[in-house]
Parts: structure tokens; sequence; C-alpha cells
């Protein structure tokens, strides 16, 4: 008997060590540091759904947040959480990415005003001073929902304030800010007892984007890969929306120290109504229209179509 449970063992042994040099290794960056937005990545890491698949998943956090893309087109890591408005950038500079997957499905960026300063409509910011924390396409997001007010870029003055966006609200270096994310930014300005608005440009001309998006090198990405990813991605989504408490404690204990505090909670739950319930599905038409939208308003030369970059199953 004794002898039998040893070869039962080793066996057990050898099948499980044979699992572990089996497991396919991915290496993903995100685009930015470990917050909510990745909910959905931690969990499926936290909770072995990746493991489940087969895939070793590295998750890196970038040392700048506009290189991501960049290190996929060139091969140095397999996969990244990226911007809709990026991917189409790079496609139509020529970078070999695609879109493998949708992380947040819809806006979050959105230009935010303090209640105290008045500011009751989009008509109210002319004359007014905007904060932007990178500048150069204001004209097609802000310029967009301004116009849908019947105001004029040319009667706003926009100011670069780097990355202090809700600090330069606060302090009233400036009226309004955008880029905001809305699931951020009006929670931290809560927090320091700011009461704030956010017009969001989807509703005001702007057409609808995926915020968040994972992106692979277009010649080099294994659709059996990519299909495994997405759907421990899908799995760890369910979970997190069906039992968002839980999900939150097993989410902060990836790192404690950084992510368990009031900003990321009130962040969480504004988050999770923004998840891709199905990562894998894409609509082209609406990653078409975007393009036409960024063309239009010259922040790319050329019109990729979407069928060359959007991976769809």
């Amino acid at each position: 008997m004794k002898k039998h449970l040893l070869h039962g063992f080793a066996a057990l042994s050898l099948s499980m060590a044979s699992f572990s040099v089996a497991a396919e290794k991915v290496t993903l960056m995100l685009d930015w540091f470990v917050n909510p937005n990745h909910g959905p990545i931690i969990l499926a890491q936290e909770k072995g759904w990746f493991a489940e698949q087969g895939l070793e998943v590295e998750i890196q956090e970038p040392a700048d947040p506009s290189i991501p893309d960049k290190l996929v087109a060139a091969g140095k890591i397999d996969m990244a959480v990226s911007y809709q408005s990026t991917l189409i950038s790079s496609t139509a500079a020529g970078l070999p990415v695609v879109r493998s997957a949708t992380l947040i499905s819809g806006p979050l960026n959105s230009l935010i005003v303090l209640d105290k300063s008045g500011v009751k409509s989009l008509a109210d910011l002319k004359g007014k001073q905007i904060g932007v924390a990178i500048g150069g396409n204001e004209d097609a997001t802000i310029g967009t929902m301004l116009r849908s007010a019947n105001v004029s870029m040319d009667s706003v003055k926009i100011i670069n304030v780097g990355w202090a966006l809700s600090s330069s609200l606060a302090s009233g270096k400036v009226d309004a800010i955008w880029g905001g994310l809305r699931n951020f930014e009006l929670n931290q300005l809560e927090l320091e007892g700011y009461k704030a608005t956010a017009f969001y440009p989807e509703e005001h001309g702007v057409p609808p984007y995926d915020e968040l998006i994972f992106v692979a090198n277009k010649h080099k990405y294994s659709p059996e890969t990519v299909n495994k990813f997405n759907k421990a991605i899908e799995k760890a989504t369910v979970y997190l929306i069906n039992h968002p408490e839980k999900a939150w404690q097993e989410f902060v204990a990836y790192s404690p120290d950084t992510l368990n505090n009031d900003l990321n909670r009130n962040a969480w739950e504004d988050t999770l109504t923004r998840f891709a319930l199905r990562p894998g599905a894409v609509e082209l038409k609406r990653y078409d229209e975007y393009a036409e939208f960024m063309k239009k308003h010259k922040i790319i030369t050329t019109l990729p179509q979407a069928k060359d970059y959007v991976l769809t199953y």
C-alpha cells in the first residue's frame, strides 16, 4: 500500500510539474499603476483564472504611460492595456498593434466644474479657463463639446496643468478641467470637500468609444492565447459584478498598502457598471466612426479600417 501511495504521489508531482512547465507565459503591461479600472485583471490573477486557462501572466506597471503600445509593437511585451484613441493613432502611424479585447466599454474622461463656480451648462464656460493634462487635441474633444452649446474654442483659454487636474480646479487656478475620470476625479474632489459636476463627451457630440482596451502585436499574437486570456477576464468581470463586496476585498489584497483607501473604494463602486461584460465582443462600425472623428479633427492623417486592427471572434 505504501509503495502504491508513493508511486501515486510521484505521479501527481510529475503531473503538477508538467502543468507548471506547460503554462504559457504572457507579459501584460498596464496603462498606469494598479487601480480599480484593472479589477478584472487583478481578480483573474488572484483567483487563478489565468492559470486555469494555462496562462502565467506577468502584470507590469509602466514607468511611462505612453510606452505600452510601442513596447507591444516592438515585440518587447505580449499585451498591454491601452486606449481606443491610442490604438487608432498607433495604427494610423503604421505600428503593428491590434485590439484583442475591451476592458472598459465606455468613456471615462469628462469635463468637470465645481458646483460653486456657477457653471450650470457648457454655455457658461464662455470666457473661462479650462485645464488639461496633455495639450494638443483639445479642439476635437473640448471643442466639439463646446460647439454643441454654441460656444467657440476661441472664447475659452486652455491651460496645461500637467497631472494636477483636481488640485488646479480646487485651488481656482482654472474654472474647469478636461481629462478628469468620472470614477476618480469626481470622487477625489468630493473626499476633499468639493462638490463637482461632470459633463460627458458622449452626450455632447463626441462619438462613444472604449476607454480601456487590450492590445497585442498584429504579427505575433496567438489567437488561442488571446481567447484563453479573454475567457479569464470575462470570468473575472462576471464575478466582480455579481459579488462586488467580496471582489473588492480580494482586489485590495493584491496590494493593501496602496489599494485599500477611500478613493479607490468609491472608484470601485463607480467603475463596476463600466466593465465590458463580453470583453471579446466588438462593433467595428463604432471604431470606424471614432477613427473618422479623429481624422476630421486632424489627430490622424490616414484613416485605418477597423477590420484591419480589431480582432473579431
